[in-house]
């Protein structure tokens, strides 16, 4: 279907909102079938709008857009219900799952698996208020935005092809996956092969193989990030300081 045609019923995530003019709000959308949208919502900051309330983040629409150009016109957009509002630390994983896609995914690139994994994504947090499988949840959606971008990792064999071995070390480097170590050794990215199997398999049982990878991932999306700091980031080293 022409992008620049009218399309209708398409479900979307709204990523991000920013004001424009006096009433109204440019809408970066994550939608199903087309990716990442920039769309004009015209007079949805006025009071009495139909859409001002609808337009939050986390919650599944269904959306019409219209128009020519880089930004299109959002005709419709319908609330459809059945996701539990995100709140605590849900709400501010879920923030650092939007940061990503809207500064990794291109626009106008259709990520079907990835439009799911995100939905799944954002279920699992609101129904663990306690945070007990979050991070291997992180890791797992961190693991689908890499592979759907292109950047999938290589965590079952080395930079050599050879089969991974649990007890030895790799450096992670980012062109060439694994890299044996005669021994545990600084590097950029030290880990154990058993982290990356589990990682592989996305096993986080292992504390160490938990805290392994968060800071694997973290070293992937820094380098794929191009140096853009997100603000989840920021806030939250804020709020270990204090």
């Amino acid at each position: 279907m022409n992008l620049r045609s009218k399309v209708d019923g398409q479900p979307a995530f709204v990523l991000h909102t920013i004001p424009f003019r006096e009433t109204s709000l440019i809408v970066e959308v994550f939608s199903r079938d087309f990716g990442r949208m920039a769309l004009l919502a015209r007079g949805a900051r006025r009071p009495r709008s139909a859409i001002r309330g609808l337009l939050m983040a986390f919650q599944p629409l269904e959306l019409a857009w219209a128009g020519k150009g880089e930004v299109l016109t959002l005709m419709k957009a319908e609330w459809q219900g059945g996701q539990p509002l995100l709140a605590g630390e849900a709400l501010f994983c879920g923030y650092y799952l939007n940061e990503l896609l809207m500064n990794l995914l291109p626009r106008e690139d259709a990520h079907e698996r990835l439009y799911a994994s995100y939905a799944e994504m954002l279920i699992c947090l609101a129904a663990d208020p306690a945070g007990k499988v979050r991070e291997a949840d992180l890791r797992r959606f961190e693991k689908a935005l890499l592979q759907e971008l292109g950047y999938g990792l290589t965590l079952d064999r080395d930079s050599e092809g050879r089969a991974l071995v649990s007890d030895a070390w790799y450096a992670y480097r980012m062109e060439e996956g694994p890299v044996l170590l005669p021994h545990s050794e600084a590097a950029a990215q030290v880990v154990r092969g058993k982290t990356l199997l589990d990682l592989a398999e996305d096993d986080f049982s292992d504390p160490r193989s938990r805290v392994e990878s968060k800071q694997l991932m973290r070293s992937l999306m820094a380098y794929y990030l191009s140096g853009v700091e997100l603000e989840t980031r920021k806030i939250f080293r804020g709020l270990q300081e204090l």
